[in-house]
């Protein structure tokens, strides 16, 4: 069984573009039904394990990217950089 940090760095993995937003992250992932169905795993997964996290999930028209906003409190996004093994800049 793979974890939910696992699932959720395959997530990434998949990802065309990992934006920096704040306290979290935005995924561009490419428009398919196994994106989707990963999506949805991975947010089950980790609404389990991290329930602190928040999803936004936007699908673009005509076949356009999906786009997956992961967000929380204060420091979640240095704490999702450490589980996808990111470093995040300051600015």
């Amino acid at each position: 069984m793979v974890s939910p940090a696992g699932e959720l760095a395959r997530l990434a993995g998949a990802a065309s573009e990992i934006s920096e937003i704040e306290n979290g992250v935005l995924l561009a992932l490419p428009s398919s039904p196994e994106i989707s169905g990963l999506i949805a795993q991975v947010i089950e997964a980790e609404r389990r394990c991290c329930r602190f996290l928040r999803f936004r999930c936007t699908y673009k028209p005509d076949l356009g990217p999906i786009l997956l906003e992961i967000t929380g409190p204060e420091g979640s996004g240095e704490f999702l950089d450490e589980v996808l093994g990111f470093r995040r800049v300051p600015r």
